[in-house]
């Protein structure tokens, strides 16, 4: 068989969602028998001076990490760098690592991966795949990423389709983003939708009291609204701001955040209008306690800003219905999200704006125990029936053993 080679900038121990799907892949590889490495950076995602070692085997797996620049996310200019740094240095790696005829996996981290990683793949005589877990530079534009919407945009633009038209698969993670790489002209047959997934074995449905992290952080009488996760540019977070402005004399309701992204400016905006007793936070959870911290909310809050849809899919969802919760989504009523949770009736859609409408939902919803927990036993029905770790294993290794 064919031996893997997978590019991305962060995996194990980093415990970034995008490090944990990598991780849990190719570690199943490596278990059915797959010779697997992986090529990425010496960082963790919210330790950007980490300096993991160069090389080493995980789990069966040959983890060879590039020199690059370390200056963190915090700020735009140093974030770039750090992709630009990663982006040359990806390809030498490459190199010295595959031999031809091997498949090169690429993620999207950092943007445009999959530029460097078709060069190195002319070079080398290596069969590339595409996993992406967004569309580039389209979503920096409708982001308001500066210059990406003029000609520099359209000129990635080519540079990224000429990538989805060389590979053999593009791995798309949801319907409508596949829907678009048929748009910019790449064949059905090279289109194959994975959804991410969680660990749904270790992580199950468990009753607040009976949840230590419930008790720990004093939350066992009020009605929790939690977002796990990645606070990114895509998550609009203005009408849950609006919303909690107007349930600000219900000490019931509670606001949980727990992880890490845009949670500074969260928390300046909390300040600004008075809201910090309303709000809690927490930093990242180790993945072994993803069992507690994921079931711990009475309802999970969800956000994607329509102008992204089918270039970003929250695949935290997946999450929250392993753990059995059902799901509020500040998003269009005519996107993914919308179409899911109509389908299984497993949450509700709230348009963005609509802060009214969300703070009576609130109200309602905490007084509704029943009715929250058909809605969480509806997710975990949609996840066991579709979107299990076991499904999108299956699949992989079908687009896989197809290449060989």
């Amino acid at each position: 068989m064919k031996r893997i080679i997978f590019v991305n900038r962060y995996f194990p121990p980093d415990h970034s969602a995008t490090s944990q799907l990598l991780g849990d892949l190719a570690f199943h590889l490596v278990e059915r028998g797959r010779e697997v490495s992986v090529v990425t950076s010496p960082q963790r995602y919210d330790e950007p001076r980490a300096s993991l070692p160069a090389t080493e085997i995980i789990a069966g797996v040959r983890v060879h990490r590039v020199a690059a620049t370390r200056f963190g996310r915090s700020q735009s200019f140093g974030r770039g760098l750090d992709y630009l740094s990663f982006w040359a240095a990806v390809g030498r790696a490459v190199l010295a690592v595959s031999r031809p005829g091997d498949i090169l996996v690429a993620k999207t981290d950092p943007p445009l991966l999959c530029v460097a990683a078709m060069r190195a793949a002319r070079r080398q005589g290596l069969t590339l795949v595409n996993w992406l877990q967004d569309l580039y530079p389209e979503v920096g534009a409708r982001l308001g990423v500066p210059f990406l919407s003029g000609p520099l945009g359209a000129g990635l633009m080519r540079l990224r389709d000429a990538a989805l038209h060389e590979a053999v698969a593009n791995i798309a993670v949801s319907d409508r983003m596949a829907q678009k790489l048929c748009a910019r002209s790449v064949t059905a047959d090279r289109v194959h939708v994975i959804p991410n997934w969680c660990d749904d074995e270790a992580i199950q449905p468990l009753a607040w009291h009976d949840n230590p992290l419930r008790r720990e952080w004093g939350l066992e009488d009020r009605f929790v609204v939690g977002y796990s996760g990645n606070l990114g540019r895509a998550h609009e977070f203005e009408t849950l701001l609006v919303a909690a402005e107007r349930l600000r004399h219900d000490p019931r309701i509670v606001f949980l955040f727990i992880g890490g992204g845009r949670i500074e400016q969260l928390r300046h905006r909390i300040a600004e209008r008075g809201l910090e007793q309303q709000f809690r936070f927490v930093p990242y959870q180790d993945r072994d306690a993803l069992k507690y911290s994921l079931t711990l909310p009475d309802l999970h809050w969800l956000s994607l800003l329509p102008e992204v849809e089918g270039l970003i899919f929250p695949s935290k969802l997946y999450g929250i219905a392993a753990a059995g919760r059902p799901f509020v989504a500040v998003a269009a009523r005519d996107g993914e999200i919308a179409d899911l949770s109509r389908r299984y009736e497993c949450g509700i859609v709230i348009e963005p704006g609509d802060a009214a409408g969300l703070a009576a939902l609130l109200t309602r919803l905490s007084e509704d125990s029943e009715s929250l927990a058909a809605m969480g036993n509806r997710a975990r029905r949609m996840l066991d029936e579709n979107f299990t770790r076991y499904h999108a294993f299956q699949r992989w290794r079908a687009v896989l053993d197809s290449i060989g």
